[in-house]
């Protein structure tokens, strides 16, 4: 699963899992299959990272390790030490919780939310931190979500015992034929209990609107579209005491008029003179961390494509800079001056006594 020998070391395992594992982490990959892809990576890493369960595998197989439970598999993991120099905490929190523990009883948690946050190119570049505001229902602090006034339980319905409905059950006399309808209580209104006295902060709906400004942490070459994980922002549980949902940043590249981002790499459009083209010339072109040089060989052609090596983005998990291209257009002039026109003649005629061959400019 993890492309390692069978005696790997352990750094060569952590190695293989951590480029795989950001490989198909749900928040980068959202191909069909990816989060099951990724679950069985992390639970082939779980097994040979352990000396223990390495060896009951080794020795049995799948059968020596099928009696651990997920929790026995992952409880031992340190995901900060591996990934924790990607700057991988998506605004705290291991992004890999959830994946791996058993859902609980309880109360059922709330509603994940989705926002969305451009940011310009160098941020992409530097990594760090940017600002998002967000309008959201949270939890009113006065009922503590309850409704009720100063945090108390709601009363059962005493109309559906608590059910939030009512059965009425008619027998017809042929046949003999139960006929049932359930209809919501009309007292409760299907919450199976209720308020007696609504909180006054929330009137009754144990939430409330709320403005809030939060910190997300960008990691240096974040990819297009990632979805940077917040734990507990949100949407609020609808039960009482359910935990909150997770707020999720989209993010997306600012449009840039300097350059066009496509993963790492950076493309520009560079329009020069005809005569530059022709005999060459030096250009001072952008780049993100100031300006760059560029020769432009003599003779370059429409379209040709420059490199600027390592003058792009870091990709995201190894740091590596992209690169920076330039597409060379070649600006031919719509209107010429006599002067101009007739060194153009001349040119041409020059061209046509020395026999210059254009095919292969075509080929």
């Amino acid at each position: 699963m993890l492309g390692v020998a069978k005696d790997a070391e352990q750094k060569a395992i952590k190695d293989a899992f951590r480029n795989l594992a950001l490989k198909f982490h749900p928040d980068r990959n959202k191909e069909p299959g990816a989060e099951e892809h990724f679950k069985e990576i992390a639970e082939a890493y779980a097994v040979l990272s352990d000396p223990k369960k390495r060896a009951e595998y080794d020795a049995r197989g799948f059968a020596g390790v099928q009696g651990f439970s997920q929790e026995d598999l992952f409880s031992g993991i340190n995901f900060d030490d591996i990934f924790g120099g990607l700057n991988f905490d998506f605004g705290g929190g291991n992004p890999f919780e959830g994946f791996f523990h058993r859902r609980r009883a309880g109360p059922a948690r709330g509603a994940n939310i989705e926002a969305s946050l451009s940011i310009p190119l160098e941020r992409v570049a530097s990594g760090g931190e940017e600002k998002i505001h967000l309008r959201r229902p949270s939890t009113c602090n006065a009922c503590h979500g309850t409704g009720a006034e100063g945090g108390a339980a709601p009363k059962k319905c005493e109309t559906c015992q608590g059910s939030g409905h009512i059965t009425r059950s008619s027998r017809k006399e042929k046949g003999h034929v139960l006929i049932q309808q359930i209809s919501i209580c009309p007292d409760c209104h299907g919450r199976g209990s209720i308020i007696e006295h609504p909180c006054h902060e929330c009137h009754g709906s144990g939430e409330v609107e709320q403005d809030e400004t939060l910190t997300v942490k960008i990691p240096a070459g974040v990819e297009e579209g990632m979805a940077l994980r917040i734990p507990g922002k949100g949407m609020p549980s609808r039960d009482a005491g359910g935990e909150t949902g997770d707020l999720f940043v989209v993010v997306q590249s600012a449009p840039d008029p300097r350059f066009e981002r496509i993963g790492a790499d950076l493309l520009r459009q560079e329009t020069i003179p005809l005569t530059d083209a022709v005999l060459g010339a030096t250009l001072q072109v952008p780049t993100l961390d100031g300006s760059a040089s560029v020769t432009i060989p003599p003779g370059t052609q429409p379209g040709a494509v420059l490199r600027l090596k390592g003058k792009g983005l870091p990709e995201f998990g190894s740091g590596h800079p992209g690169e920076m291209y330039l597409r060379i257009g070649v600006y031919i002039p719509e209107h010429l001056s006599r002067e101009e026109r007739e060194l153009y003649e001349r040119l041409r005629a020059l061209g046509s006594k020395e026999g210059w061959n254009f095919k292969k400019v075509w080929k």
